[in-house]
């Protein structure tokens, strides 16, 4: 595939990601009647079979990452080449913003409105944490011992991990810098986004350098 065709795909992945995280919020808070719990799991169980369908829909264009964090992983393991990586990051960022976007717009909502929703703390750093470290190792071990099961994995990993951490698994830098930007269920204060995103690229050095020796390059 050309990098142009590679782009555009990763391009709709995210984009669609987005559209499915906050879409999903909005219509979980709206039917719910005010119980979180069950906006939660409406809210997780959109985005885990959304993931499926994204990652075997685009997968065998672009790799279907659709997060930094898993370009950068895989940049290191030589799975994308380093002059790809900075276009697979800028196009995820972009097109996750895009997302919000089209969610927004569905629901009759301004199109990007900041978000006033607090998650800070050290406990949701932490959660961050777990989260992209777990999804990481979730991918990288697949994709080497049985890549016909990453985008159930994947998604598997993500709809639990909105249950078992505080900080509702982001796992995702563009993700985070998107949500930002809409002021519904699925929304984070830009003052939070920073302290999600370092968690993140801990936690991809972490899994990288704990690969390297787990499962060194064939």
């Amino acid at each position: 595939m050309t990098l142009s065709r590679r782009l555009v795909a990763e391009g709709l992945g995210t984009a669609f990601l987005l559209v499915a995280v906050v879409g999903s919020g909005i219509m979980a808070e709206r039917l719910a009647g005010g119980n979180a719990a069950i906006a939660l799991l409406a809210n997780s169980l959109a985005t885990g079979g959304a993931l499926v369908a994204l990652i075997l829909a685009f997968g065998p264009v672009s790799g279907a990452h659709f997060n930094p964090a898993v370009s950068i992983a895989l940049a290191v393991q030589g799975k994308l080449a380093w002059k790809d990586l900075p276009l697979y990051i800028a196009v995820q960022c972009i097109a996750a913003v895009l997302g919000v976007v089209a969610a927004h717009a569905m629901f009759g909502l301004p199109l990007l409105e900041l978000s006033h929703k607090a998650r800070t703390g050290l406990g949701l750093a932490w959660a961050e944490f777990v989260a992209t470290f777990g999804l990481l190792a979730v991918i990288l071990s697949c994709a080497r011992s049985r890549a016909e099961a990453v985008p159930y994995a994947v998604a598997a990993w993500i709809t639990g991990a909105y249950w078992f951490t505080s900080s509702t698994s982001f796992a995702n830098p563009a993700v985070t810098i998107a949500r930002a930007l809409t002021d519904t269920f699925a929304g984070i204060r830009p003052d939070d986004v920073a302290g999600f995103v370092a968690a993140q690229g801990c936690a991809t050095l972490a899994i990288v350098l704990l690969f390297r020796w787990l499962m060194p390059p064939r």
